[in-house]
């Protein structure tokens, strides 16, 4: 189903909710879980959690436990509120906050997936996961949001982030997940997705390059004019044609960083064979 148009970034950022009031207890008197999983924090645990999440993500960028602790520690008690908000307000939204739908290995028939028209989203999505080496299961629990609701929509934004490489191509490698970081930035505001980007310091130097001159303007601008894809229904959108969906959101595909890198490495090749050819020669 097509989802409404959205809203700027800047008027999103301007309708952010006032402060919400904060849970007070101590660790000698916290309150029950609010859903299965949950774990109520203090201020000085949510604070003290998302620096320790923040130094550890950046040391070790393939830890998705503390990315995941980074994210749900810094989207209170502004930025998941807004997103909560935009699913409120986009009638595609309002159904998949109905259903509550999850997606994992059960509910994503991946033999299926597989045997899908050649473009189509599940195809891609399988594809993606098979040449990427992860599978829909691979996402943590949300575990720090005391909403459940909220809970959810976090749940569902973590889940639906691999679809976002697929329609994309990005692949996980550092350089893709910034770009894709990037775009959910521009699209969601979440601060970790910011956050993240801080691992560019990881990235060598003709790598650092390309991000900035190529992959941080593509995320930058489609996340700004794309509508928002926390209101995608992926799992209504399976068979679509992948160019068709890209078209209906406003997003580009960014130019193909494999085909790039493998392009630059056998360039590198015949460079070097040419140099070990002329100091033959020479000989």
């Amino acid at each position: 189903m097509r989802a409404t148009t959205t809203p700027s970034s800047l008027t999103r950022l301007l309708a952010l909710p006032p402060p919400l009031r904060t849970r007070t207890f101590s660790v000698l008197s916290r309150p029950p879980p609010n859903y299965p999983g949950h774990i109520p924090l203090t201020i000085l645990e949510r604070l003290s959690l998302a620096a320790g999440s923040a130094i550890g993500s950046l040391a070790k960028p393939y830890r998705h436990d503390l990315i995941a602790s980074l994210g749900e520690t810094t989207a209170k008690p502004y930025f998941l509120s807004r997103l909560h908000r935009a699913m409120l307000n986009n009638p595609t939204g309002r159904r998949i906050l109905r259903d509550r739908p999850r997606i994992t290995s059960k509910s994503m028939k991946l033999e299926e997936l597989r045997q899908m028209p050649e473009n189509s989203v599940g195809r891609a999505y399988a594809a993606w996961l098979d040449r990427e080496g992860v599978t829909p299961d691979t996402r943590d629990a949300v575990r720090y949001i005391d909403d459940p609701e909220e809970a959810y929509v976090m749940q569902r934004y973590r889940e639906t982030h691999d679809f976002t490489h697929a329609i994309t191509g990005l692949p996980v490698i550092i350089e893709g997940e910034l770009a894709v970081k990037a775009f959910e930035f521009a699209n969601t505001l979440l601060p970790m997705t910011a956050l993240s980007l801080v691992a560019i310091v990881r990235l060598k130097k003709v790598e650092r390059q390309r991000f900035l001159e190529v992959y941080m303007p593509w995320a930058i601008r489609n996340g700004l004019k794309a509508e928002e894809v926390i209101n995608v229904y992926w799992e209504e959108e399976l068979e679509t044609d992948v160019e068709v969906l890209r078209a209906r959101l406003g997003i580009e595909k960014p130019p193909d960083l494999r085909d790039i890198r493998k392009a630059l490495r056998e360039q590198k090749r015949r460079q070097k064979a040419e140099r070990e050819g002329s100091g033959a020669g020479a000989g």
